[in-house]
């Protein structure tokens, strides 16, 4: 699948948190949606992305916007790792990996030489009316929360100036 980019439709997002409720990003019209992919719970680069989001979660809700994680971790591993790093988000299941593959987000990956198919950590901002307002198709971990914010807030300031 080509990479989603400003402008586009955002896939529609039906998954589970670790209670088994289901989000669905159609019930997020009229609010900004932060969707994270990342590919493992409790891992290195994964808790520090995480705990970056935790950190900047009141910014980020203060802007009408909510940080939804997705990877393929079943819902008690969401439960640990949330609790463990105190993560007020939402973390959802994707274990089949299919909205993770209608973002662009589950793809073939290089690690030490090895080729491999997994999550392609990368993020999307949805805006209030369902589209992509950016698109972060590979992101490093460190500091892309504040990277997010920022956008957040740019976006909406050029938004408001309009």
């Amino acid at each position: 699948m080509s990479t989603l980019q400003a402008g586009d439709l955002a896939p529609e997002v039906a998954l589970p948190d670790e209670h088994g409720t289901i989000h669905r990003l159609e019930d997020r019209r009229g609010s900004w949606t932060v969707l994270y992919f990342y590919p493992e719970d409790d891992t290195p680069g994964c808790t520090t992305e995480a705990c970056q989001f935790r950190d900047l979660n009141t910014d980020i809700t203060g802007l009408d916007a909510e940080v939804w994680g997705v990877s393929p971790d079943g819902s008690g591993s969401h439960a640990a790792f949330r609790a463990k790093y105190g993560l007020p988000f939402t973390l959802l299941s994707d274990e089949d990996h299919a909205v993770a593959e209608r973002y662009g987000a589950w793809g073939e990956k290089q690690n030490y030489g090895k080729t491999y198919v997994g999550l392609i950590r990368s993020s999307f901002l949805v805006d209030p009316d369902g589209r992509i307002a950016k698109a972060w198709p590979k992101v490093k971990a460190d500091g892309h929360a504040q990277a997010v914010l920022e956008t957040l807030r740019s976006i909406q300031a050029g938004a408001g100036a309009a």
